[in-house]
């Protein structure tokens, strides 16, 4: 039997791409999970690899869709080996336990880790950069509504209406309104102190 595994790194990617190219490649039972890839626990993974019987085949879209570096990758697919399972990795080919699949696995491997290892490195010089020659620059997640967006929000909070309301009549959740409306205020008090310094 063929089983597929698709997995994403965040919540807000889709699996939709993985899922096709799973069905195509002649998938018959497929498991998902969103979860990071650092993150060590993958309970559909792990309920997968339980499932494999001898001359299974495991298909994933890619290295990096189930194993988080080359140690962990080699030690699965060994044990996969070991089980007289195969593993199709669709962007590399057919793997399976001989000398050259193994040379195989392991090169490409090698070179999935260095990937992720040049795109960690990456990211890091570039927020230190931006630290260094942006005043403006917040690390974490950009925001997801405007200023404008907010002011407007903020104003029908002025109206009356509640945290909730708000909520509803815009998809802006109350603990978003919350936070965001303390700093517009925060800001208002500090554009009208100083008006005030000025007029003295």
């Amino acid at each position: 039997m063929k089983y597929g595994y698709a997995r994403v790194s965040t919540t807000d990617q889709k699996l939709e791409n993985q899922l096709e190219a799973l069905k195509i490649a002649g998938a018959d039972k497929i498991y998902q999970e969103k979860f990071t890839g650092t993150t060590t626990e993958r309970p559909e993974l792990t309920k997968l690899l339980q499932q494999l019987n001898p001359d299974d085949t495991l298909i994933v879209t890619k290295l990096d869709r189930f194993a988080r570096n080359t140690r962990e990758a080699l030690d699965i697919i060994q044990d996969l080996f070991n089980r007289e399972i195969k593993v199709n990795i669709l962007n590399m080919g057919l793997i399976d336990n001989t000398p050259t699949g193994q040379l195989i696995f392991t090169i490409f491997s090698a070179f999935a880790q260095f990937e992720r290892d040049m795109i960690v490195t990456r990211t890091q010089e570039g927020k230190a950069y931006a630290k260094r020659n942006d005043p403006h620059f917040r690390e974490g997640r950009p925001q997801t509504y405007t200023d404008e967006q907010m002011r407007l929000a903020y104003q029908l909070r002025q109206q009356g209406m509640t945290y909730k309301m708000i909520a509803r009549k815009t998809g802006i959740s109350e603990r978003t309104q919350q936070r965001r409306f303390k700093g517009l205020l925060n800001a208002n008090n500090q554009k009208l102190y100083k008006m005030e310094f000025k007029s003295k």
